[in-house]
């Protein structure tokens, strides 16, 4: 299974980037995961030419070719960072491949609440018509206290995290199989998806 996890951050310093290193190497037996990184991406401006820059169509190809996404989000004020809501206005102004596509949603922070407001907002936007993504349901993974979480390694020290984190992933694999057989049954309610814009719900398909 290929995954890619996505640092919902452009902080250097994140421990969510962490939580994402340690799990590509503790899961790496059961999946590739590539962490990706966008805090090189540009603030999403529309361009005039309606071209997305080309760090932005990159991390799009590699969202197509995953078989699932992972999120470690962050908490800035009760929400996600600016950073990481910027990316998502590029991914649904592009090629929109978060459609249909299994997304675990996972998050760190220095507090004890590991990030569950930004989380719960993270599913909301995700759920837009241009993002739809297929996001795990009923399992968050909260790392608080996340600046003493990690050893010298990179691994995990709160054992019962780890199992919990184990189970989560677990759960996720059987999602992201479940959802490529639902995908193949109804390939084209993914193809009509992407082709949504607000312009067609608001002039009726008679403008674009």
């Amino acid at each position: 299974m290929k995954l890619i996890g996505i640092v919902g951050t452009n902080s250097n310093t994140s421990t969510n980037r962490k939580l994402l290193q340690f799990m590509r190497k503790h899961f790496s037996s059961q999946a590739e995961i590539e962490v990706c990184e966008i805090k090189h991406l540009p603030a999403f401006d529309e361009p005039e030419d309606r071209q997305a820059p080309t760090e932005v169509q990159a991390l799009c190809e590699q969202i197509a070719a995953a078989d699932g996404v992972i999120i470690s989000t962050p908490e800035y004020d009760h929400t996600i960072p600016a950073a990481l809501k910027s990316a998502m206005e590029w991914i649904s102004y592009t090629t929109r491949p978060l459609i249909n596509k299994p997304v675990l949603i996972v998050g760190a922070s220095h507090g004890l609440l590991g990030t569950s407001r930004a989380q719960m907002h993270l599913r909301q936007i995700l759920d837009a018509p241009e993002l739809k993504a297929r996001v795990l349901p009923s399992s968050e993974f909260l790392l608080g206290h996340s600046l003493a979480a990690f050893d010298e390694s990179g691994d995990l020290v709160y054992a019962n995290k780890v199992q919990e984190l184990e189970e989560i992933f677990e759960e996720f694999q059987l999602f992201v199989k479940i959802n490529q057989q639902l995908v193949k049954e109804n390939h084209f309610k993914t193809e009509q998806s992407k082709a949504f814009s607000w312009e067609s719900v608001i002039w009726g398909g008679e403008r674009a």
